[in-house]
């Protein structure tokens, strides 16, 4: 079959409007009347595993629940046993969330092993699909259960995590028809996978920038979150001078925009202050005290080491110059995770043998890989949302966007070499 011939026969094998129609069939699952509200080990969560089940083995895979609710599926590959390309994303949602996040990936990944097995083609390794429980980490405050767990480096102590109702983790494990004591089993050796890829969407605005439907991953950018408290003196707000204050929240202020400067000037860096807090909080008084937090990331951890400490730097001179108590504490650390150039090299090659622009972009937003580093080489393809949306009921993708994300992952899993 010619190149040409190959391609239009994806075209029509990997329909947009199939994969479109899954996603919105799962984004009907949801615990909230009128949005998309879908948390780890709720009701929902179990009808969707279910759902996807069902899909998988109709697709031509075996298929099961692992023990932290990860819905796993199998293709052999020409002979039993073979170690396996491992495809996924995550099923769970935020709250109030968009559609896209997370199934694109599991129900593009699922409709490419349907078309392999509708060709009764197997291949010289296994696929896997795996749909991960939790991935934003909603319900119990700990993010990538689901791939910690496959990766090995579950931390049993959040079990013990409790949710809003006073609900532990391991209660509700059981509670969705799961062992807790069978996690550690659930768990992969580096030595059954040849690499992990996952289909996302970019949750940014760069694709539709360029004009280009897909993308491909350079890095999952690493973060760290700050949580920063400036205590100074409230006073009255009409008897003390201007000259004489030690307002918390004018220094905040000002931090804010220092961050603000220092992210704007340094490409590649994005920093975020997301919520803020300022006491006693009544309009006729000088606020005492501010606590806000502080979400800085970049594709490198040098980058975001020095960025970090700069930005520090700078809150320290002014709370100094306002003569303010500080008191800085980083409460969370990410590695940046590198995409495996060889891996890399083989999404773009599939990007331009499908005809389009290779275009390398980071993730700012942090994906199962992260997890799954731990015990393989990963790569990501990112498909283009409408103006960068996500986290949110306008998420959107255009079904020939679905159609080209397909298409593109097909083709790499067809020609798919370990290097």
């Amino acid at each position: 079959m010619s190149e040409m011939e190959t391609a239009g026969s994806l075209k029509a094998a990997l329909p947009g409007d199939e994969i479109v129609a899954r996603i919105n069939e799962l984004g009907n699952i949801s615990e909230a009347p009128g949005q998309l509200t879908r948390i780890f080990l709720s009701k929902q969560h179990r009808a969707a595993a279910d759902l996807i089940l069902r899909w998988m083995r109709e697709a031509g895979m075996r298929a099961h629940l692992d023990a932290i609710g990860n819905v796993c599926g199998r293709y052999e590959g020409d002979r039993p046993g073979l170690p396996c390309l491992m495809l996924g994303s995550h099923y769970d949602t935020v709250r109030d969330a968009g559609k896209w996040d997370g199934p694109l990936g599991i129900v593009t990944a699922i409709s490419c092993v349907a078309e392999l097995n509708r060709r009764g083609r197997r291949l010289p390794f296994a696929i896997e699909v795996i749909a991960f429980a939790d991935e934003e980490g909603v319900r119990f405050a700990s993010t990538l259960l689901g791939s910690r767990t496959v990766a090995g480096t579950f931390d049993e102590s959040v079990l013990n995590s409790r949710d809003r109702a006073g609900v532990s983790m391991r209660e509700a494990l059981e509670v969705f028809g799961l062992d807790p004591g069978h996690i550690g089993a659930a768990a992969r050796a580096r030595r059954e996978l040849l690499a992990y890829v996952e289909l996302h969407i970019e949750q940014g605005p760069m694709l539709e920038a360029e004009q280009l439907p897909v993308g491909v991953v350079t890095a999952i950018s690493g973060a760290t979150r700050l949580a920063v408290t400036l205590t100074g003196m409230a006073g009255h707000a009409g008897t003390v001078p201007m000259a004489l204050r030690r307002d918390a929240l004018a220094a905040a202020a000002e931090c804010i925009t220092a961050i603000e400067a220092s992210c704007r000037a340094d490409t590649g860096l994005v920093g975020t202050v997301g919520a803020i807090d300022a006491k006693p909080g009544a309009t006729n008084v000088i606020p005492g005290r501010v606590f806000f937090t502080i979400d800085m990331r970049a594709a490198s951890d040098a980058h975001r080491s020095k960025a970090v400490a700069e930005v520090v730097r700078r809150i320290e001179a002014i709370a100094k110059r306002r003569e303010l108590a500080l008191q800085v504490e980083v409460t969370h650390e990410n590695r940046s995770v590198p995409c495996a150039p060889w891996l890399k090299s083989q999404v773009a090659a599939a990007i331009a043998a499908e005809g389009y622009r290779v275009f390398e972009l980071p993730s700012g937003a942090g994906h199962d890989g992260m997890a799954m580093v731990d015990i393989a080489d990963i790569a990501m393809l990112f498909v283009r949302c409408r103006a960068g949306i996500s986290h949110h009921p306008d998420e959107h993708v255009e079904v020939a966007d679905a159609a080209a994300g397909a298409r593109v992952l097909l083709r790499l899993i067809e020609n798919f070499r370990r290097s």
